[in-house]
């Protein structure tokens, strides 16, 4: 009996003790493992491949790495790039090499979190797995095509695991009750027939958050009445968090969404994923933060008013705190969601910038130098500069460009908000549209 099969007879955690042991018994995931599919023809063909397993929690990255360590008859020996370094890595793939050359064995080495890989583990690993003498499967939630670094992804294939349904979660639950081995079957529950579809609703397609919660409520139905009903799912849920990582991909679609809503004019929605990061824990300054970028980014001139709004928020949020600083906030959300928007000072300084970094150093035009010496008048700096304020505030033609960029307009204002005043304005001053 391996460690995969000790886990699984063990005592400990239903989620652990349910781990499926064969490819029928996995739930989910039907697009890689169904009859025909690539993933499933690869490992009963026991041609397995370096791979990396992309998916949220509870997707079955683990369980399907064990799954295919007992399919293929290799050697399951898991690693985390968090918690072992360098040695204890050699250690392993030492003992790898051995392991094949004495009894002929494969090894799967199992990487937990391998977006966190450092240099020197990936340097010690890249060899083995380039020679064949490991197996590498990888498991992340992040997205391997930022997250992971090139030189193992490039050895590796992704598979990408999704969310199990909540019928799937149902059947996993269901199984859980029935099994008298590994499950909860002796505790002989009456379940009522909507509580396993409450569970699965909330579990966010996480089976182990679906399996943990379903323990918790066996064990409190069955130092009572018998009865796993909805109402003991419910109160075992009150306190559940949401799916949320703050340092993986779902953080970084949630903030998306919250700008794209606010960019888009939705202050409904832009309120939504506010209240999904706030409340899943994200700390309420970067929120902050990102709407005072959003003023100046997304709005500008459109509504100046934006960014004064946005610094005050954050102040009167530094003033009062939670919960009562979450009102400062929601007024600036839809306030920054419904204002008109405009991009136009972002694109300005990105156009000049371009410049700079096109044309170089050009130099500052005579007239527009600064001469607080007799000598440097002599030689003509400041020769020619008209004062617009002797000229009602505007002197008509005039430039102050580098001569090589005369003429050039970075700053073009939208047609909407106070911008198309502005705009209007200087298309007055500069004598276009007649």
């Amino acid at each position: 009996m391996d460690l995969f099969e000790k886990q699984a007879e063990g005592h400990g955690p239903l989620a652990d003790r349910m781990r499926p042991r064969t490819l029928e018994e996995v739930v989910g995931q039907r697009e890689l493992l169904a009859e025909g599919a690539l993933l499933a023809r690869l490992i009963r063909a026991d041609r397995i491949p370096s791979m990396i397993l992309w998916g949220p929690p509870g997707t079955g990255k683990t369980t399907l790495a064990r799954v295919i360590a007992h399919e293929t008859a290799s050697t399951f020996v898991p690693f985390s790039a968090v918690l072992g370094g360098v040695p204890e890595l050699r250690k392993l793939l030492t003992a790898a090499s051995e392991r094949r050359a004495t009894w002929g064995k494969g090894t799967l080495l199992f990487v937990d979190e391998i977006h966190r890989f450092n240099k020197a583990q990936q340097d010690a690993l890249l060899p083995h797995v380039e020679s064949g003498r490991v197996t590498l499967v990888g498991a992340t939630t992040e997205n391997p095509s930022f997250a992971v670094n090139a030189a193992l992804s490039s050895r590796a294939r992704v598979f990408r695991l999704n969310s199990l349904s909540e019928l799937e979660l149902v059947q996993l639950l269901e199984r859980a009750l029935a099994d008298e081995e590994r499950g909860l079957g002796a505790l002989t529950l009456e379940v009522e027939e909507d509580a396993l579809s409450a569970l699965a609703a909330a579990a966010d397609g996480d089976a182990r958050r679906a399996l943990t919660v379903l323990e918790i409520v066996a064990d409190a139905a069955a130092s009572g009445d018998g009865r796993l009903s909805r109402a003991l799912v419910e109160e075992a849920l009150s306190t559940r968090t949401l799916l949320y990582d703050k340092t993986g991909e779902e953080h970084y679609n949630v903030v998306s969404a919250f700008i794209k809503s606010m960019r888009g004019s939705d202050p409904d929605a832009a309120i939504y994923w506010m209240m999904r990061m706030l409340d899943s824990g994200d700390d309420p300054r970067f929120v902050l933060r990102r709407m005072l970028i959003f003023a100046s980014e997304d709005i500008g001139n459109a509504d100046p008013r934006a960014l004064a709004m946005a610094v005050d928020a954050d102040a009167a949020f530094h003033r009062l705190g939670m919960p009562e600083g979450l009102y400062a906030m929601a007024q600036l959300c839809t306030y920054l969601a419904s204002a008109p928007k405009s991009n136009a000072s972002g694109k300005a300084f990105t156009a000049a910038r371009e410049d700079i970094q096109r044309r170089g150093a050009l130099p500052v035009p005579m007239k527009l130098r600064n001469a607080p010496t007799s000598g440097m008048k002599a030689d003509g700096y400041g020769e020619g500069y008209r004062y617009p304020h002797d000229e009602g505030g505007f002197v008509r033609g005039e430039t102050y460009l580098p001569d090589a960029l005369a003429g050039r307009h970075y700053y073009q204002p939208v047609d909407d908000g106070l911008e198309s005043r502005i705009r209007a304005r200087l298309a007055r001053l500069r004598g276009e549209g007649g």
